[in-house]
């Protein structure tokens, strides 16, 4: 088969990715399970002429992959979808995850995104943090909170991501989106330039070292909207996460800096729902005085208290947002309680 073949079923299938990997066959996953397209193997050879078409659909040099080993691309097919493809070696043959990415911005409401996250597309400056580990659902949030931007304000949105994952077409915003190592060196350099191409909202693909958390912060210091993601679970890893990223020395001041800053930390896993497909849960951490405070005296661990007594102020738990699902019939009671933050209090709960 070729290798949009090999896409066509994908899409065609509702899967979220598609797998090359020599010695199996080459597969893909939908609502969480992994099923061969043919159930023939694949060898080396087969595996790198599927790679090699990759690239040629994308129009890219393979030359970065072939001397690094890693790569990451995106491309679209006229009429299919668009997809964002990760290549990598294993075990000293060619490897490739492909990511199916629909043409048009997903509809929140289908993907049980909460108002209280579509909500943040009003804020109009600050740092709003989107967390969660790979393959939560991250950039789609992203793209539907850009999306209600686009739809409902007049702004200039600049987005730095690696790849583009999701098109946006101007509505009332214009949207510039730039692809690092295509139309930017690197995150650093491109939020740098950023801060001079009049944006009112910049959204970063992800926040990597301290050179860039530190020029972010001073992005949403100075009245721009940023939104950017981070690979942790919860709003206390992720401020413990970007302080630690700094040198001890300056650590003290990053407190004061990120909790002026700092506007909301939306944290998300997706969890397999009774329906067979997957369903978001959502922590949800607003910037009060009395988390600024807990910031900025290094009391991060008595941050979930306050998410938890928040509800008032727009705040969400993971543990009640999970029993909201559990309670709106979307994941059933052992899937609620094997993801509970708390178990024994969930059970309860849930009763």
């Amino acid at each position: 088969m070729e290798i949009t073949e090999y896409l066509r079923v994908a899409v065609e299938n509702g899967a979220s990715d598609l797998f090359i990997v020599a010695g199996g066959p080459v597969s893909y996953k939908v609502k969480g399970a992994i099923r061969s397209v043919d159930g023939e193997k694949i060898f080396p050879q087969e595996a790198e002429r599927l790679i090699r078409a990759l690239y040629q659909e994308a129009g890219r040099d393979i030359g970065r992959y072939l001397q690094s080993g890693d790569d990451d691309f995106s491309f679209a097919i006229g009429g299919l979808a668009r997809f964002r493809v990760n290549t990598y070696r294993q075990r000293g043959s060619m490897a490739a995850v492909v990511r199916v990415v629909a043409f048009d911005i997903p509809d929140w409401r289908s993907l049980h995104i909460p108002e209280e996250v579509m909500a943040l597309a009003e804020v109009d400056h600050g740092m709003v943090l989107v967390t969660g580990t790979a393959g939560s659902g991250k950039s789609t949030t992203q793209a539907c909170i850009i999306d209600r931007i686009n739809k409902t304000r007049s702004c200039h949105v600049i987005t730095l991501e690696d790849p583009i994952e999701y098109l946006h077409r101007d509505q009332k915003s214009i949207i510039s989106q730039r692809e690092i190592a295509i139309d930017t060196e690197n995150y650093l350099t491109a939020l740098r330039a950023c801060l001079r191409q009049a944006p009112d909202v910049i959204l970063l693909g992800e926040m990597r070292d301290h050179e860039t958390i530190r020029t972010a912060m001073t992005a949403a210091e100075t009245g721009h909207l940023l939104i950017a993601t981070l690979h942790t679970n919860g709003a206390v890893n992720t401020i413990d996460r970007i302080i630690d990223s700094f040198p001890p020395a300056q650590q003290g001041q990053i407190r004061i800096q990120l909790s002026t800053v700092l506007h909301t930390v939306v944290s998300q896993q997706l969890i397999p729902g009774v329906d067979g497909g997957m369903v978001p849960a959502y922590e949800i951490m607003h910037m009060n005085s009395a988390i600024k405070s807990l910031i900025r005296d290094s009391k991060s661990h008595q941050i979930d208290n306050a998410i938890a007594s928040g509800g008032a102020e727009g705040m969400l738990s993971m543990d009640q947002s999970i029993l909201n699902l559990c309670k709106a019939g979307l994941i059933d009671r052992d899937t609620a309680l094997g993801y509970a933050v708390n178990a024994e209090q969930m059970k309860r709960r849930i009763g």
